[in-house]
């Protein structure tokens, strides 16, 4: 299903990253980074709450709004029944809409707040999601003092949070156009293999959108992914020419970007929910207001397997979510 929209836009957002995401090639976008996985607390649970906490506390302050001047806070993370944005969401006060879509959490997010800002239900609303690598691991894969080896294909949980405040309020920075996704099922059990999991995702996705707004891969100067890795990127360009005739010579991916991923022991890139979003509200936003990008296809990736659906060595569906952002100019 894709949307068009006339009066939505992006008008703040705040960015906070882990240690590692602060020494990678953005580190300079981020509004605010710690230099440990525990933030003071005595859990790496309690930590990424925290890490949330501040981030919408930030944006709350940056844009000199009260908390019962926002209609809705939609978030999510990856945490069993998303108990960072609801810790979160319990000490804000702030009416809740909890979302699960994994590392596409972000882009959901953004759609359904479009929806609703350009439908006129609603006038502000905060788009937030977070992850940490600590949390995820120990959840979808083993703690990490287990220290167990993984292949190259694995990827690097990012540890962060992003906010971003979406109203009818004009700004420099517009969402004119969404598609969201359908569950795809590439028949991948490979938990590990995540790029390979979610490329045909995305690809779909892609192109339903351009398909659907009549447009192509050269109306956009950047058509961004997240989380794919550098396998995975590879995979989607490779599935858009062979499945849909498509070449994608525009594209770049958000896991390959938060890293340095020749020198950073990061595997093959980042993950998570927060890694799409770090890389836009940070750096491909600051390149949007200054006029070197116009038009971008934010397109977030999600892998949709669970502890449970691994152990019983199902397949692994994925689903993608994309968003267009256009600068105002």
């Amino acid at each position: 299903m894709t949307n068009t929209y006339n009066n939505v836009y992006i008008n703040d957002t705040i960015t906070i990253a882990g240690p590692y995401e602060a020494k990678g090639p953005l580190g300079s976008y981020f509004d605010k980074s710690y230099k440990d996985l525990y933030f003071g607390e005595k859990a790496w649970e309690l930590a990424e709450i925290k890490m949330l906490t501040n981030c919408i506390e930030m944006l709350l302050d940056k844009i000199k709004m009260k908390n019962n001047k926002i209609d809705a806070l939609i978030s999510g993370d990856l945490l069993n029944q998303n108990i960072s944005s609801n810790f979160t969401a319990a000490k804000l006060g702030i009416p809740m809409i909890g979302i699960y879509a994994a590392c596409s959490t972000s882009t959901l997010g953004l759609i359904i707040a479009s929806n609703m800002i350009n439908s006129g239900v609603a006038k502000n609303i905060i788009c937030s999601v977070s992850s940490h690598n600590c949390t995820s691991e120990k959840q979808f894969r083993q703690p990490v003092e287990y220290g167990g080896p993984k292949p190259k294909r694995a990827t690097f949980t990012v540890t962060g949070a992003a906010s971003a405040l979406v109203s009818s309020k004009k700004s420099k920075i517009k969402i004119t156009s969404s598609t969201l996704g359908t569950v795809v099922d590439a028949g991948i059990k490979d938990a590990f293999h995540m790029g390979a999991v979610m490329a045909p995702a995305a690809a779909k996705t892609i192109y339903t959108h351009l398909i659907n707004t009549k447009t192509k891969p050269s109306d956009y100067d950047l058509i961004l992914t997240g989380d794919l890795g550098r396998y995975g990127k590879d995979i989607l360009k490779d599935y858009m020419k062979e499945e849909y005739n498509m070449e994608l010579n525009n594209l770049d991916d958000s896991a390959c970007m938060i890293y340095d991923i020749n020198n950073q022991e990061v595997y093959a890139g980042g993950s998570g929910p927060a890694c799409i979003p770090l890389v836009t509200y940070g750096y491909i936003l600051d390149k949007m207001k200054k006029g070197k990008l116009k038009k971008v296809l934010m397109v977030a990736t999600g892998s949709l397997h669970s502890q449970a659906s691994v152990n019983l060595k199902q397949t692994i569906p994925a689903v993608s979510h994309a968003i267009c952002l256009e600068a105002t100019l």
